[in-house]
């Protein structure tokens, strides 16, 4: 049997930036690779605007770590009441299969107790990602945005009780 991964989230600070910005671009770089989104991809963020991002109202971004070892990121956005959206999640590509992002999504759950819906973003192309979240109880929303021609994102929102 083997043991589950010791997954915790701790809210990130301005000094922990550049360990997001660096996780980031391991994590996102094949994508920009793949699908060239050089507007939207966080692989292609510099520095600087992940600070800035990190210091705007209403966001709140963690680090994802693994017996302790950070190995990813997420970013909360309060969107309105009770409201909130995921965006910029990521694991580390080595880590990635060993249920580390499933046990993020139910501690920022627990974190944002007061949550009524949640929504992220992704890329149809992306089908492990639509699987993800559709296992977490995310649903499909209509919307759809074509970024290019390789690529289109899709919405999901989860709502809670």
């Amino acid at each position: 049997m083997t043991k589950k991964s010791e997954v915790t989230l701790s809210k990130a600070t301005g000094e922990d930036a550049a360990d997001i910005h660096a996780m980031q671009l391991q994590a996102f770089m094949p994508l920009l690779e793949k699908y060239q989104d050089y507007e939207t991809n966080p692989a292609n963020e510099t520095l600087e605007r992940r600070v800035e991002r990190m210091n705007q109202e209403f966001v709140d971004y963690y680090l994802i770590r693994n017996a302790g070892n950070a190995v990813g990121s997420m970013r909360v956005k309060k969107t309105d009441q009770y409201q909130y959206w995921l965006g910029q999640i990521c694991v580390l590509p080595q880590c990635q299969g060993q249920g580390i992002a499933q046990q993020a999504f139910a501690l920022i759950e627990e974190i944002y107790a007061d949550a009524k819906t949640w929504g992220l973003a992704t890329v149809v192309q992306e089908e492990r990602n639509c699987y993800l979240y559709e296992k977490l109880g995310y649903r499909r929303t209509d919307e759809t945005r074509e970024i290019n021609d390789k690529m289109t994102l899709c919405f999901y929102e989860k709502t809670l009780k």
